[in-house]
């Protein structure tokens, strides 16, 4: 009788592989461009492996968590690949957080170390104080006060040799989701997941090619930004030109000054850029395509981008639960706008009976429903949140609450999501739809709409509206054309012009932030009804 041999004894992986491959077939080929300083590939994993020398003299080892709270330049990487390298886990924490919330993160996921960039000291070293554990900096002055430096650690220390190995199902990652209501939760993101994500998008998703350059204005404490760009970017040997604090000016320079060949972005990116080109003469000279993910892309700005920039942007369809993309557009077959395309190889995604909590029950093309997926993309579940996790996946398949339909060709339409759902008079609104109408007027800039209550009709239709600088358009006008192109129920009784809508880190729309403005009472002068 032999031995059951179980394969996990045998199967090792780590995402930290990514980088260290990448610089031993290309050391000299540039791996990242901030500003003047270009770092190659073999100089940026050797600079990995004295961080990781470093943290590793601190006592971090497999299965510690380290949060990481640094903008988008080198140290980033250097620091990620580094804590993965060492068999720990990663905790990015996006850089708009206060001491309180990063505290709260610190103490759910058991952190073991802050490091934290020094022009982010003010919160997160008081977080870490709050939490009871250490902090070191980067990017600080040889001679600067206070926690101590990284990179002078490092020098000190015996640099990791090589990575070490993982098995498929070991935490990678850990990322807080920024829920609508109580606390946010931390999604485990697996050392599988993670590079078969990559080796996907790579192989028959994206077309990022060796000696690509790409566009890293994206936040690399969030999913899209560490996966598509950062992991997808380094692994397919392309270089990373990273944008540390966006703006629609500084984002076009660096595609024209770079020869940037793709770009990554939001649509609210999308829509920034297209406003920069109004004042400056700058156009990128090789930009291939863009790709477009985090939330809906309107048509308005599908349709101004390749007007303006001669380029496609592809959109996909993914979450952080999905190590992100579950759906897109993929290169090699033109896109079908309007749809978050087709599920990437190896992943399934259905739409399903929404009012069904304990179930899954699969709707046939065409129906409404709420987008499910399963495959080799899920993630490991929410830490510490078993009932939260139950919740979520239900038989193997992860609910998304979006809601969408699926068609004949398996091609993904995102309605909204569920919660965003407006229902006036018993009839469902669909903020998206109500959106792309009013995009389509010359005057808008960008919309976001969504639902507050109302005595009479249940919930209103009421619409936040970003114009273009020195337009004359009023809300009286933007009240007519939506009602000229809607049907009675769904356009906007209210609206509101503002200057700028909120957004959260990932570029966002936070509607949650305008519902709760609106319940409040705005500061300046009252919405206007229609």
């Amino acid at each position: 009788m032999t031995d059951t041999i179980s394969p996990r004894r045998f199967g090792t992986i780590s995402v930290a592989a990514i980088l260290a491959e990448s610089a031993a077939r290309m050391p000299q080929a540039t791996a990242l461009v901030v500003g003047d300083e270009q770092t190659t590939y073999g100089e940026l994993w050797d600079q990995t492996r004295a961080y990781a020398g470093a943290l590793r003299a601190r006592g971090v080892g497999p299965g510690d968590t380290v949060a990481i709270l640094i903008p988008n330049v080198a140290d980033f990487a250097r620091v990620y690949y580094a804590v993965l390298a060492l068999g720990g886990i990663v905790l990015p924490v996006h850089a708009l957080l206060r001491a309180r919330e990063i505290e709260y993160m610190l103490r759910d996921s058991a952190s073991r170390l802050l490091v934290c960039a020094a022009p982010l000291l003010g919160e997160g070293a008081a977080a870490a104080d709050a939490a009871g554990i250490d902090v070191v900096t980067v990017m600080a002055p040889e001679d600067a006060e206070g926690p101590s430096r990284l990179e002078a650690e490092a020098g000190a220390a015996d640099p990791l040799e090589s990575y070490v190995p993982r098995e498929p199902a070991d935490i990678a990652t850990i990322l807080y989701t920024s829920g609508t209501t109580g606390k946010p939760k931390g999604a485990l993101g697996t050392h599988f997941a993670l590079v078969e994500q990559v080796n996907v998008l790579l192989t028959s998703t994206f077309d990022v090619r060796p000696g690509d350059t790409v566009f890293g204005g994206l936040p690399l404490f969030h999913t899209f930004g560490q996966t598509c760009v950062l992991n997808a970017g380094l692994r397919a040997g392309a270089t990373i030109v990273m944008c540390p604090k966006f703006t629609g000016g500084t984002a076009l320079e660096l595609l024209h000054q770079h020869d940037i060949d793709v770009f990554f972005g939001v649509p609210t990116m999308y829509v920034a850029l297209i406003e920069a080109s109004k004042a400056s003469p700058l156009r990128p000279r090789s930009l291939r395509y863009g790709i477009s993910g985090g939330a809906s892309l309107p048509l308005a700005v599908l349709d101004r981008f390749r007007e303006v920039f001669g380029a496609e942007i592809y959109e996909g369809y993914g979450l952080t639960e999905t190590s992100p993309v579950a759906s897109f557009n993929h290169v090699g077959t033109a896109p079908r706008p309007g749809t978050i395309g087709i599920p990437i190889w190896g992943v399934e995604v259905e739409i399903a009976r929404p009012e069904v909590a304990d179930a899954i029950e699969l709707l046939p093309s065409g129906e409404l429903g709420e987008l499910v997926i399963r495959g080799h993309n899920l993630f490991a579940g929410y830490l510490n949140r078993p009932e939260a996790t139950a919740e979520a996946v239900v038989g193997g398949w992860f609910r998304t609450g979006d809601l969408g339909i699926k068609d004949d060709d398996g091609y993904l339409r995102i309605l909204d999501r569920k919660k965003d759902m407006v229902i006036r008079n018993g009839y469902n609104v669909y903020p998206r739809e109500v959106e792309e109408v009013l995009s389509h007027h010359p005057d808008v800039v960008s919309a976001a709409v969504y639902g507050v209550p109302h005595e009479v009709h249940g919930q209103e239709v009421a619409a936040a509206i970003v114009v273009a600088p020195g337009s004359s358009v009023t809300v009286d006008d933007l009240g007519a054309y939506a009602k000229q192109h809607l049907a009675a129920y769904k356009y906007p009784r209210i609206i509101e012009l503002l200057a700028e809508l909120p957004m959260g880190p990932s570029g966002k729309v936070l509607k949650r932030e305008l519902a709760a403005r609106y319940a409040q009472g705005a500061e300046t002068a009252p919405p206007a009804a229609i």
